[in-house]
């Protein structure tokens, strides 16, 4: 990645010899996008959070998002939340024969500000339970992502304590909701219509998956989203009800706060 090049001194990004070169126009916004999470300064160097960033098995917006965890007092429930979402793979499955007792099952996790504080729900349910795999196959919880949750779980507390960063309980959503936004400001999105307004991407208007919890439901106005699939529309995949008063605070150089 650009910020690995950058942490181990190549200042010529654009003119390094990659063996499967991207576009100059891509490598200038994998810049000018760590740039704004604060891995660069103004010169392109890397700062001392580039550094912890890079240092991460994560990408950057996910490391900005656990680096920031650490200052705002909730990292402890972020890196459940990192870890879950770097898991990869549904989380929830729905047999074809089982599908509205894997919707009911499901229902009991759902929190209503979203996708990342429901998967912070089930991995503490599981952890409850001993990590047990016949809890899983009860709730219709993919028992291989939820492990492989676990060793990346173990890795990055690892990589806290190596940082000297606490691991710390937070009992406030909205402050887990902040810490999200810290590294997912340049995915967010207003509402508009039957989707939302990207607000950095263009203003392109794009929709909530249906795997999300606001698929069907109650649409918060402001959200952040983890990452945009491509199929018949751009969905929005794991999606974070926010204030977006947050926004001018995670990303001045990004947002500016209104007086209305």
């Amino acid at each position: 990645t650009v910020l690995t090049l950058k942490a181990l001194g190549i200042s010529d990004v654009v003119g390094f010899d990659f063996m499967d070169a991207p576009t100059p126009q891509m490598l200038i916004e994998a810049m000018s996008s760590l740039y704004s999470l604060g891995a660069l300064d103004e010169d392109g160097n890397v700062t001392k959070l580039g550094r912890r960033m890079a240092d991460l098995p994560l990408d950057p917006s996910l490391s900005k998002m656990l680096l920031s965890s650490a200052s705002l007092g909730c990292s402890a429930e972020v890196v459940t939340i990192a870890a879950m979402l770097s898991a990869g793979g549904n989380v929830f499955y729905r047999p074809k024969e089982k599908q509205a007792l894997a919707d009911t099952k499901r229902m009991k996790f759902i929190h209503p500000d979203g996708d990342h504080l429901t998967y912070l729900n089930v991995f503490q349910q599981w952890h409850q339970s001993g990590c047990s795999a016949s809890w899983c196959f009860d709730n219709f919880i993919n028992g291989r992502a939820m492990r492989q949750a676990k060793e990346v779980h173990r890795q990055l507390r690892d990589y806290l304590t190596r940082f000297r960063l606490p691991l710390v309980n937070s009992r406030h959503d909205s402050v887990i909701r902040k810490a999200v936004a810290s590294g997912y400001f340049h995915h967010a999105a207003k509402r508009h219509e039957d989707g939302y307004l990207a607000l950095t991407s263009s203003n392109t208007v794009v929709y909530v998956h249906p795997s999300s919890v606001f698929f069907n439901g109650a649409a918060p106005l402001w959200v952040v989203y983890h990452e945009l699939v491509l199929t018949t529309k751009e969905y929005m995949r794991d999606i974070c009800a926010i204030n977006p008063r947050w926004l001018p605070e995670v990303a001045p150089g990004c947002f500016k706060l209104s007086s209305q």
